[in-house]
């Protein structure tokens, strides 16, 4: 027994020596695996109390700032959450053996998040999930602003550690109808007389002009008068006595003016993005550059229309636009790079509303009532009552315009290709009986319903306009 017992003694410490022996193949470190357990997981700021099948001697946390540890008996821990993460908790036996090792995660209270939900947000039917140390929201809210609500509670929970996986029920998509109507209208009269006498006696000839307008040829009798071919509305008229010759002229003019625009640009986009439009064209601007070459800069002109829609809370609809009515001015001429440049006329409004599907909003009014008068006269001579007109030039003109700018929004939905009608389907070709025996130019179908219904009762015969006093 002795002999055996030597031996195996001699053989534990021979294999104890090959063990710590400094050899490159040699186990110089062994990893110690315990029974691995289900993840722990603890509410940030709260407390959960784990029980264990065995009684540990020891135990210690990886990040004690992640979760902070404490011992109620030899069976019982104490674990609190302090910060969102993952750590790992670890229990040594009596004999210094590895218990287990837990897995200990730390996640945002979604408990509470989840009350305070239903309680901010009752029926909208939310899921809310950890990942890692954030907050997953999903599901489908009804509207925008219940989702935006949602986000921001979860953002006090999980502060920069918030995935939106949510997305929004109903009608996303609005068309937008834009209408510009404007109306212009001028007067002006104008009023110039002027007095001409010629004398021939013995002793020569003595010549006599008064008046306030411009002298141009013309000739009545010996007397200058100041015709002008050109000019409508004109008078004149000659007298003489003896070897007086006397001239008189008298120009009156009025003229009328009316213009009318009307553009309708509708335009449908996705809620929350921009959408933009234009009808008109680009007018070229030569500019000078730095290098004394002249280059082609191009400034768009016409209808302009650019929005953002937002949908809100049932059918509320947020928008934000913007809108212009430009054209050139050929009253403005300025001399650019030696080229001659036209003036811009433009009707810009920019703002944001909010409205009801199919409300409208008239977002901008414009009245303007341009009054300018000019009398020219020969000093005293014009103030002679009635007569005095003879040496008078009396100017009038006056301008009005007004301008309004309406949107109405509509949620809308896709529809099928053939409910779409073309501005051409109404129109087609004629045939040659109705081209040569009619003088058709078309056949149309006019619709009779809507603004369209209204341009297509008006045609370019026929009395129009407004009568102006």
């Amino acid at each position: 027994m002795k002999i055996d017992r030597f031996m195996k003694a001699a053989l534990l410490g021979f294999a104890v020596a090959v063990t710590n022996a400094p050899t490159a193949d040699a186990q110089t470190l062994r990893v110690l695996r315990g029974e691995a357990s289900s993840t722990l997981n603890v509410p940030i700021n709260r407390a959960v109390v784990v029980e264990a099948e065995a009684p540990f001697a020891e135990l210690s946390i990886a990040n004690p700032g992640i979760a902070d540890i404490s011992t109620l008996s030899d069976r019982t821990i104490y674990v609190l959450g302090r910060a969102p993460g993952r750590t790992t908790l670890t229990l040594l036996g009596p004999d210094g053996g590895l218990i287990t090792n837990v897995e200990v995660q730390v996640t945002p209270d979604v408990a509470e998040f989840k009350e305070r939900l239903r309680q901010i947000l009752p029926g909208e039917p939310i899921e809310v999930r950890t990942a890692n140390d954030g907050i997953v929201l999903s599901g489908t809210v009804s509207s925008i602003v219940k989702l935006d609500r949602a986000l921001d509670l979860a953002s006090r929970y999980a502060p920069g550690r918030v995935s939106n996986l949510m997305t929004v029920g109903g009608t996303q998509q609005v068309m937008l109808k834009v209408r510009f109507a404007e109306m212009q209208r001028s007067v002006s009269k104008q009023l110039q007389g002027g007095l001409i006498g010629t004398s021939i006696g013995t002793d020569g000839a003595v010549d006599l002009g008064l008046g306030a307008g411009e002298v141009l040829p013309g000739a009545f009798g010996n007397v200058e008068l100041n015709l002008n071919p050109n000019t409508i509305g004109q008078l004149a008229a000659g007298l003489t006595i003896g070897d007086v010759e006397l001239g008189v002229l008298l120009e009156a003019l009025e003229t009328k003016g009316m213009i009318r625009t009307l553009s309708e640009p509708n335009l449908t986009a996705l809620s929350g993005q921009q959408a933009e439009f234009l009808a008109g064209g680009e007018y070229p601007i030569p500019v000078v550059d730095e290098d004394g070459g002249v280059k082609i800069e191009y400034k768009p002109f016409g209808v302009q229309l650019s929005f953002t829609p937002r949908v809100l809370d049932g059918d509320v609809i947020n928008l934000q636009l913007k809108t212009a009515v430009s054209g050139l001015d050929p009253t403005v001429v300025t001399q650019n790079a030696g080229f001659s440049v036209n003036g811009f006329r433009r009707r810009e409004t920019s703002t944001t509303v909010e409205m009801r599907d199919g409300e409208s909003f008239a977002i901008a009014g414009l009245l303007e009532d341009d009054f300018q008068d000019l009398v020219g006269q020969v000093p005293w001579l014009g103030d002679i009552p009635v007569l005095g007109a003879l040496f008078r030039s009396s100017e009038y003109e006056r301008q009005q315009s007004e301008l309004v700018i309406i949107v109405t929004p509509h949620l809308v939905t896709p529809t099928r290709g053939e409910a779409l009608a073309l501005p051409t389907d109404r129109v087609r070709p004629p045939t040659e009986s109705e081209l040569f025996l009619t003088g058709s130019t078309g056949s149309s179908t006019a619709p009779t319903e809507g603004a369209a219904g209204e341009v297509a009762k008006q045609d370019f015969s026929g009395s129009f306009g407004y009568v102006m006093e």
